[in-house]
């Protein structure tokens, strides 16, 4: 079985992260595919509570039939690593070939991560391009929308009329009311994340 592992903060998930998931599973000759929000950020980012961003993520992938939303790092510890992911989910998977979902902005900070040659060892990364990072590891052909979490978060707390009509065209429908019912990020200040 191949498994492409999908990590982040999800905070709040966005059509990019959805387009991210259906693309892999188009191209990437993967069985399934694992989003696994991050549980507590290794770089101290605050983060809307684990269990909300868990629910949006099954709301917002919930008609990829292929995707699964594991809440895994809730059980390994803090900070969240993902070297330390992907050894867990090698352990319950034994014969799984693993890979690792990031977008080309991420090679550009990989000198951050914890031991991320081992990480690519473990589960040699799919690269999807992302507006504005190019990279010769990304597949060419297919480049995601420039949308970041933070910009998201902004528009909830804006709460204009243009931002309503803004976030209907870049939050799945179910996420943008399961954040609304909750209060998620109408007075939250963005967090440097996306």
């Amino acid at each position: 079985m191949r498994l492409a592992v999908y990590g982040g903060s999800f905070d709040p998930p966005h059509v990019a992260h959805v387009l991210v998931a259906a693309y892999t599973l188009a191209v990437g000759e993967f069985d399934r595919l694992l989003v696994i929000p991050v549980f507590a950020h290794a770089f101290d980012k605050r983060l809307t509570p684990f269990e909300d961003r868990v629910a949006m993520c099954r709301l917002a992938f919930a008609d990829l039939s292929r995707v699964e939303v594991s809440p895994i790092e809730s059980r390994l510890g803090a900070p969240s690593r993902t070297l330390t992911t992907l050894e867990a989910l090698k352990a319950e998977h034994p014969d799984a070939e693993l890979g690792l979902v990031i977008g080309s902005d991420v090679l550009s900070a990989k000198d951050k991560w914890y031991r991320f040659d081992d990480v690519c060892r473990l589960a040699p990364p799919f690269v999807v391009g992302r507006s504005g990072h190019e990279h010769a590891g990304a597949f060419v052909g297919v480049t995601l929308p420039d949308i970041s979490s933070t910009h998201v978060r902004a528009l909830f707390a804006s709460r204009t009329e243009s931002a309503e009509r803004e976030l209907r065209r870049l939050v799945p429908g179910r996420v943008l009311e399961y954040a609304r019912a909750r209060r998620l990020y109408e007075s939250m200040r963005a967090a440097p994340e996306s």
